[in-house]
């Protein structure tokens, strides 16, 4: 998918996958892959801010875990898809077909 020094630590990036767009972040806990998109306002979360193992949406704020996938802040109250992550050979390989975690859309 891409080198781990396209993402610098304390970084998030945009990629395509298969159709699908994803979000990798590389925190202090590891690389993570997640939707790249805010499950309240559909907007790339690849556009927002990274703190710890955290990624906050730029448009209204909510704040998702890496790990689960779960907002942690209003208004968003469904979580985010996160995709298993291995590292081979200095490459970040996203597993799209086996998520960690599933989204629910709001009503």
């Amino acid at each position: 998918m891409c080198a781990v020094a396209d993402v610098p630590r304390g970084e998030v990036r945009p990629f395509t996958v298969a159709d699908t767009p994803v979000a990798v972040v590389n925190t202090d806990e590891g690389v993570f892959a997640i939707l790249d998109m805010c499950s309240h306002a559909e907007v790339p979360l690849s556009e927002g801010e990274v703190e710890d193992c955290t990624l906050e949406c730029y448009m209204h704020g909510s704040r998702f875990d890496l790990r689960t996938g779960e907002p942690l802040e209003l208004p968003a109250v469904a979580p985010v898809p996160v995709f298993p992550v291995r590292i081979t050979d200095a490459q970040v390989l996203v597993d799209l077909d086996n998520p960690l975690t599933t989204a629910t859309q709001e009503s």
